[in-house]
């Protein structure tokens, strides 16, 4: 408005928190071009921290140039020693960043070993959601839901990993439409009934990945050469439309690391093996492949042993011990850690035509693994003759000893030690409840004799403590009852929880 001055008025006065703020007025009478404008310090209070999306790509032999840590007195997944000029730093990693995501999944309740595992199977490129150090801590005094910030919409659906088997009459049943005016992109529409829709391919499917190659590098003709030459199967990545639009507003790609499989003709598979004995029953060689390559192959499994019923078959490539790879190990390394692991081990295994499919695909083989062990449907590890006849979690050595085994969980391992300062030994104050030491069979009042096959029966509770926490995920626990535990449970007994064991260490992935 123009040839009138316009005035404001400003006043100075208490508010409510005690501090002062100046408030700005308008006379109406003077002009309705002067909005209210009041200065206040309210911002602060409806903050929202911005977490960052870092794409990693790396090349062969090269690390991504950065440590994960967990530290004592700090909360989260820390990224520490980026690397300068290296992968991480170019893809915008710094130090002190808390890591939320990995692949598109939440991680930051997630136990620090499973995330490291996610991180190295995840091949030559990485997606990474963090937020910075500060933001973070400020968020968590907050009471801020991390997981709602970070999470993409809940309507998104993951890319699907599918595996096609062409069938003798109707062949691969799709076909694959450029979409107009856009290179390099591609819609697919499975034949109704035919091979690729029993692979879960949907209708209207943006094609994003074809037998390890990005089809946004292709053109149609040499896409479509591409399946001509296939033979009998084909494996895509595909996503529907509307989720893809998300991924590409929020700059993400599309990974198979972030992908439901569906077909796959080859799983590697984790197996649990519980013995009573020294022996798991099966040799274990170092045996050269056609290509040139060394690896741990399990042999002659002895009928009747641990082996043969957690359903280790001969041949089969070891993977892991424990749930850590041991592809990098030498073999009198990889027997150590069996042997270790007490009376019980987990073995991830595949096959050498597995190990084969994953490898032309440039993927891991630990990427879509079958947990056997998991199976509650499969006994098969328990022993069962008639001296040996126990509920699965009792190793019947005595009628009062038993045998606990336990994976770690979301929350760790969900049980207390404690010690009675007036007699020795070292035994569970408490178990959560629905926690791996209650599905496990732990009881309050339990005396702990073994930890990991290690007897602890004169060892103090701090170091009853280490031995837990050192094992990594997997726990074994050899126990007894104590019938007087109510007496104990009256005197003043100082514990350890050890249900976040992964925050009183320094944890770090080293080679990345």
């Amino acid at each position: 408005m123009m040839g009138k001055k316009h005035t404001m008025k400003s006043s100075r006065g208490l508010v409510a928190d005690g501090g002062l703020r100046e408030r700005f007025t308008f006379n109406p009478k003077e002009g309705i071009d002067n909005p209210v404008m009041v200065i206040t310090d309210d911002a602060d209070s409806v903050w929202t921290p911005i977490p960052r999306s870092c794409i990693l790509k790396r090349e062969d032999g090269e690390f991504y140039g950065f440590h994960l840590r967990v530290e004592r007195g700090r909360q989260g997944h820390i990224i520490r020693n980026v690397v300068s000029g290296g992968v991480a730093e170019r893809s915008g990693l710094r130090d002190g960043d808390r890591l939320l995501e990995v692949n598109n999944c939440y991680i930051d309740d997630v136990p620090h070993p499973e995330v490291a595992r996610k991180i190295k199977i995840s091949g030559h490129q990485l997606c990474l959601l963090v937020l910075d150090g500060e933001d973070y801590e400020r968020a968590v005094s907050r009471g801020q839901d991390l997981k709602r910030l970070a999470h993409m919409d809940e309507s998104c659906k993951p890319p699907r990993l599918c595996h096609i088997t062409r069938d003798p009459v109707s062949g691969l049943g799709i076909t694959v439409t450029p979409l107009e005016g856009e290179k390099g992109r591609f819609v697919v529409n499975p034949v109704a009934g035919g091979a690729a829709e029993k692979a879960a391919v949907c209708k209207g499917d943006r094609l994003v990945w074809i037998n390890g190659a990005m089809v946004s590098d292709l053109t149609h003709s040499a896409l479509s050469k591409m399946m001509k030459k296939c033979g009998d199967h084909i494996t895509i990545l595909v996503i529907d439309s509307e989720t893809e639009k998300k991924y590409t507003q929020r700059r993400l790609p599309i990974l198979p690391t972030m992908a439901t499989p569906h077909q796959l003709p080859y799983r590697a598979r984790t197996l649990h093996l519980i013995s009573v004995s020294e022996s798991f029953g099966f040799l274990l060689r170092l045996e050269k492949a056609p290509s040139g390559r060394t690896y741990h192959i399990l042999r002659e499994m002895t009928r009747g042993s641990p082996a043969e019923r957690a359903g280790v078959r001969d041949g089969e490539l070891l993977l892991e011990v424990n749930g850590e790879s041991v592809e990098s190990l030498k073999h009198e390394e990889v027997v150590d850690r069996v042997k270790l692991s007490g009376r019980e081990v987990y073995l991830t295994t595949i096959t050498p035509k597995g190990l084969e499919f994953y490898t032309q695909l440039g993927l891991s083989p630990l990427l879509f693994c079958e947990d056997d062990a998991a199976d509650e449907g499969k006994e098969s590890s328990v022993p069962t003759s008639a001296e040996e006849n126990s509920p699965p979690k009792e190793m019947d050595v005595s009628s009062n000893l038993r045998l606990c085994s336990l994976q770690k969980g979301p929350l760790g391992f969900g049980f207390k030690l404690g010690c009675d300062p007036q007699s020795p030994g070292t035994f569970i104050s408490q178990v959560a409840s629905g926690g791996p030491g209650q599905s496990a069979g732990l009881l309050v009042g339990d005396i702990v004799e073994e930890v990991n096959g290690q007897s602890v029966e004169e060892k103090p509770l701090e170091d009853v403590t280490m031995l837990v926490e050192e094992g990594g995920h997997i726990l074994s626990l050899l126990v007894t009852h104590k019938t007087c535990y109510n007496k104990m449970e009256k005197t003043e007994t100082p514990s350890k929880d050890v249900t976040r064991a992964e925050e009183e260490e320094d944890y770090e992935i080293s080679a990345l």
